[in-house]
C-alpha cells in the first residue's frame, strides 16, 4: 500500500481534487503516475465515501480506486511518500498501524484487502503477479503473501493445479529436486 504524508503530518492514502474538465480516471492514473510513480496500469473503482464527517475540512465525496501492483514497478518514491506492506493491516493486540491514516483510509485499506484477498482465495495469481511460467511454491509463497497465512502444500497443490498448465521446463537454480514450472489456463 503505498501512503504520503499530509501537510498535517497526517499519512492518507494518495489522492487529489479534480482538474477543471479532467475525467476521473484521468485524475486517478495522473495519482499514480506524479504521486506513487506507478504507470501503465489500470485501477479499477473500490467504494464511493460520501459521509459528510469523514473529513474535517467540509463535506469531501471521495472516489476510491485500488490497483495492484509487484513492488519492483513502483519506481524511487518522493520523501513524503512510502510503501506499507499488506501485514500493516492485520488486526491484532493493541492499535492497528493503519490507526494512523487520516479520514476514513482505514476503512478504504481493509476493503481493498478483503477484495483481493477474495480474488486469490481460489484461483491461481488471478492479477497476474507472478512471471510467467512460475513454481508451485512461488506461487504459494505469494498467496500466503496476500492471504495473510501459511496455506498446507498438498492442499494448494490440489486446488490450483485444474487452473494450471503444465510447461515441459523445469526451474533451474534450485536446490533439490527440480519444480516444474507452470502458466496460467
Amino acid at each position: 500500500m503505498v501512503v504520503d504524508r499530509r501537510a498535517s503530518g497526517e499519512w492518507a492514502l494518495p489522492g487529489t481534487f479534480l482538474h477543471e474538465g479532467e475525467r476521473l480516471a484521468d485524475a486517478v492514473v495522473r495519482v499514480l503516475r506524479d504521486k506513487c510513480g506507478i504507470e501503465g496500469v489500470t485501477p479499477h473503482q473500490l467504494r464511493v465515501s460520501d459521509d459528510p464527517t469523514r473529513d474535517p475540512r467540509g463535506w469531501v465525496l471521495s472516489v476510491a480506486h485500488a490497483v495492484v501492483v509487484p513492488h519492483v514497478q513502483v519506481k524511487e518514491l518522493p520523501d513524503d511518500v512510502a510503501i506499507r506492506p499488506l501485514d500493516d493491516a492485520q488486526p491484532g493486540p493493541g492499535a492497528s498501524p493503519l490507526a494512523d491514516l487520516a479520514f476514513d483510509h482505514q476503512e478504504i485499506v481493509t476493503e481493498a484487502i478483503r477484495e483481493l484477498r477474495s480474488l486469490y482465495q481460489d484461483h491461481p495469481d488471478p492479477l497476474g503477479l507472478l512471471p510467467e511460467p512460475f513454481t508451485l511454491l512461488q506461487l504459494r509463497l505469494l498467496h500466503e503473501a496476500i492471504l495473510g497465512e501459511p496455506l498446507q502444500k498438498d492442499t494448494f497443490r490440489r486446488r490450483m493445479e485444474p487452473h494450471l498448465i503444465a510447461t515441459p521446463e523445469i526451474a533451474e537454480g534450485t536446490i533439490g529436486r527440480p519444480a516444474r514450472l507452470f502458466r496460467r489456463r
